[in-house]
């Protein structure tokens, strides 16, 4: 009898009596012998309590928090400061144990959140509706495709190469799954080449996709790339900490705005959870993924707040449900709204300008150092991409080792997703860094590319 189930030897007797079948392995028979483990696990022995907490001690020392070293690192999750209000908010009870709306009269202070959220989130992207969140910025970049698919029933998506490649391979993944063929546009110094783009977008384009700014940081002129798209649904990805200094989406002919909300409020805590963010204009409301909270009256006129759509297909039939993801990240997209409430409008400005500054700053700094050269002219945001002296991926990886050592991240080699970009280096910034950082930055990074030069002399 196992500890976690309430099924006993004779139960399973009694089971598989009632549907003839002599033994649990008979229940297999259909599984081919090749695909079937003929022994049990390789597993060591077991340990004493006392030996296990060693052992895992001795495993969480190896890592190296983004509090233990100065970090520059970002390709869509940031060191960004999350002030101690939102640890003190989220983990109350009445918002850490409930689990799902489903019964509003004693969930109105979940409720109300999911509204405040998407509120929010709206007002963000100057896009009229949001929905109560996703999993992750990947994922609602994907589900935008869908949404897009049932609104006009082509068969083609069309996306820009600075697109995250994370989100790029998720739409691939949602695309094939849905017989869509998607077309990748390339870039042009940084941005996406106009030309192509253009090219690319055909009578069957059910939607484009861009990202502002770009996973090499460059700032695309979405609004021009947003009217060349025409009839396709267009899809922009945002990075929301940039959004008081940049238009909004919604003001450039996007009609639907997705992102990564990690910076909002949310540590990168080994990589997640997060929440993605997911707003349009009021055309595909209903065929939005997930949950929308809404606000009305009781038969008293007291205000109150339901779920008014729930388009997942736990709630709906399977064939009209436009989304499978069976739970929100509401306790992420909590946090995230404290955050823009901390913040508030004039301090998300505040912050998008300090970001911008700085990575303009950082980037004037590196290109001093010998060798280093932009990897484009494109105004930045918050994140930039620059070549090093080196000969290839390799050989950034040795340098970022090196830095790393001397307590330094200094950022993303980019020749992993980008092979064209081999010597290519993505660095970020976040609110936590200093220009003492950006100091230390270039120090570090000069000596690692100096020693890297040495060994390659030798």
């Amino acid at each position: 009898m196992s500890r976690y189930t309430a099924i006993t030897e004779a139960d399973r007797e009694a089971m598989l009596e009632a549907i003839g079948v002599a033994s649990v392995a008979d229940l297999f028979d259909a599984v081919p012998p090749a695909l079937r483990m003929g022994s049990g696990l390789d597993l060591p022995e077991g340990m004493a309590e006392q030996e296990v907490f060693a052992h895992l001690r001795e495993l969480a020392e190896r890592n190296v928090s983004a509090e233990s070293e100065v970090s520059f690192l970002g390709a869509g999750m940031y060191d960004a400061y999350v002030p101690a209000l939102i640890d003190m908010l989220v983990e109350r009870s009445e918002f850490l144990t409930p689990y799902t709306p489903y019964q509003p009269e004693i969930s109105q202070g979940g409720l109300q959140v999911m509204f405040e959220y998407q509120t929010a989130i709206s007002e963000l992207t100057a896009l009229p509706v949001s929905n109560a969140s996703v999993y992750d910025g990947p994922s609602a970049l994907a589900a935008a495709g869908y949404v897009a698919k049932l609104a006009n029933g082509r068969g083609r998506f069309v996306v820009s190469r600075g697109v995250h490649p994370h989100a790029r391979q998720t739409l691939a993944t949602l695309a094939r799954g849905y017989g869509i063929e998607v077309v990748e546009t390339p870039l042009r110094d940084g941005i996406t080449d106009g030309d192509a783009w253009r090219e690319a977008i055909d009578a069957d384009t059910a939607a484009v996709f861009l990202q502002q700014p770009n996973f090499l940081g460059a700032i695309e002129d979405v609004a021009a790339l947003a009217a060349a798209a025409a009839e396709p649904v267009v899809v922009c990805s945002c990075d929301p900490q940039t959004l008081g200094v940049l238009r909004p989406p919604g003001e450039c002919g996007v009609e639907i705005a997705v992102g990564e909300g990690q910076t909002l409020g949310n540590r990168l805590d080994f990589g997640g959870p997060s929440f993605g963010f997911f707003a349009a204009s009021e055309d595909h409301l209903r065929r939005m993924p997930g949950r929308i909270a809404g606000e009305t009256v009781d038969l008293d006129g007291n205000r109150g707040f339901v779920l008014t759509l729930q388009t997942r297909e736990q709630h709906i039939r399977r064939e009209r449900a436009t989304s499978n993801i069976c739970t929100s990240q509401a306790l992420n997209a909590l946090a995230g709204v404290v955050y823009l409430s901390w913040l508030g409008r004039r301090g998300i400005v505040e912050l998008g300008e300090l970001l911008a500054t700085l990575a303009a700053h950082t980037r004037e700094r590196l290109l001093e150092l010998s060798g280093v050269t932009a990897l484009h002219e494109q105004p930045v945001a918050r994140e930039f991409a620059v070549r090093l002296p080196v000969a290839d991926l390799a050989a950034v990886r040795r340098v970022v080792d090196r830095c790393q050592a001397a307590g330094v991240n200094p950022g993303h080699p980019l020749g992993g997703e980008y092979p064209e970009y081999g010597d290519g280096l993505l660095v970020a910034l976040s609110e936590q860094r200093t220009a003492a950082d950006v100091e230390l930055l270039a120090t570090v990074l000069g000596a690692a590319l100096a020693a890297e030069r040495e060994g390659a002399v030798a």
